[in-house]
């Protein structure tokens, strides 16, 4: 789909396309979720199946009736790509709409809830698999796909990227609040996430070989159902020619979430370019990627985040700027510097998602009123 033809030393690089996935919390006017997830998507299917080719996907149901997820075209230029996904959460708005309930982009929810199994086989198989786990499960995430030349360019940027992609976990902490509470953490849901046998950070493959046999491994023993359930914070995708990173909280706005998809295309291209020319990047334990992941969820951007490469805490605003020097060739290669600098002095100056929940709790002392703030977030008035 992208990256390099020929000859590394000598060729010119074609724009790396990218994609992004988003879940949704879909919730009354009182701001609790509810089950009503299997007449959105079927609505929104039927919606979409009277387009043009190139409008807006469907509207997909997810393990839980309380939340939807929209896709996005491939992009290669993020002023289409930030087009799109204003597209899809306003036809998505509009569906929710016919059904009741409003679009809120919350990682997980602020209200306490039940969640309500889809009843789909294979949803269904998973509920009765994992128990609790499956059963408690509720969170939305931001998942990124970035195409790739090869599937083994692809396990060369899943090697190199993890130690980076604590910083985007940070920049995306959307998820105080649970079952009523503040967590203590800025992306709870990485912590429910975690809770799944296959979730987190990878230590590194030695090639394609070494990955499919991880995972065939993995499915052998029937520790996974599926290869859906290769739950990696970054992965092949099993449908594309992409590398999927999907270590992001679903972002409350659609400038956000351009942000993080143009720093992971950018996190992906420069690091195969570096592995194209021979030069790898430093790779790290797994259990100090747990660690950074952690302090990421923990704290977000408000206290200092872990370089798990040579174990050292760096305050937040160094680590992102150690990880945009390190991409700023491909940032600028792809047209995209200027537009994630304003973009990142914007979420600095505003806060994170969990910085905005939180401000908007202290400020009401009311938890729908974070959600009804969090649906003005996801669909402002046009």
């Amino acid at each position: 789909m992208s990256g390099f033809t020929g000859n590394p030393e000598t060729c010119l690089m074609e724009p790396r396309t990218v994609g992004v996935e988003e879940e949704f919390l879909l919730v009354d006017p009182t701001g609790v979720p509810k089950p009503v997830g299997e007449r959105v998507a079927a609505e929104g299917d039927r919606s979409a199946s009277g387009r043009h080719a190139t409008g807006p996907a469907g509207i997909e149901h997810e393990l839980q009736q309380e939340q939807a997820e929209t896709g996005t075209r491939v992009q290669i230029r993020l002023d289409h790509l930030q087009a799109d996904l204003e597209q899809h959460r306003m036809a998505l708005a509009r569906t929710a709409a016919s059904n009741g309930v409003r679009v809120a982009a919350l990682a997980t929810s602020p209200i306490p809830v039940d969640p309500t199994p889809t009843p789909d086989p294979r949803y269904l198989q998973i509920m009765r698999s994992y128990g609790a786990t499956a059963q408690e499960q509720l969170t939305c995430g931001c998942h990124v796909h970035v195409g790739t030349d090869s599937r083994a360019e692809g396990v060369a940027v899943i090697n190199a990227i993890q130690p980076w992609l604590s910083v985007i976990l940070a920049l995306s902490a959307n998820s105080p609040f649970w079952q009523g509470v503040d967590t203590g953490y800025a992306s709870y849901r990485r912590m429910v996430w975690d809770r799944w046998p296959s979730a987190g950070p990878t230590a590194p493959f030695t090639g394609v070989v070494d990955y499919d046999e991880t995972v065939a491994s993995l499915l052998r023993s029937q520790v996974l159902l599926d290869d859906g359930m290769v739950y990696f914070h970054a992965r092949l995708s099993a449908k594309y020619p992409t590398v999927e990173i999907r270590v992001a909280d679903v972002c409350p706005e659609a400038t956000d979430a351009v942000l993080v998809a143009a720093l992971c295309r950018s996190l992906v291209d420069a690091a195969a370019r570096a592995a194209n020319e021979g030069s790898p990047w430093p790779t790290a334990r797994p259990e100090l990627l747990r660690g950074a992941a952690w302090r990421a969820a923990k704290s977000g951007l408000d206290e200092d985040l872990i370089d798990p490469v040579t174990g050292t805490a760096l305050p937040a605003q160094t680590r992102l700027q150690q990880m945009i020097d390190r991409i700023g060739p491909s940032l600028r290669r792809h047209g995209d510097a200027d537009q994630v600098q304003s973009s990142l002095d914007q979420l600095l100056r505003r806060g994170t998602g969990a910085s905005l929940q939180r401000a908007e709790y202290a400020r009401t002392g009311n938890l729908p009123d974070v959600v009804s703030a969090a649906v003005h977030w996801t669909t402002p008035p046009q």
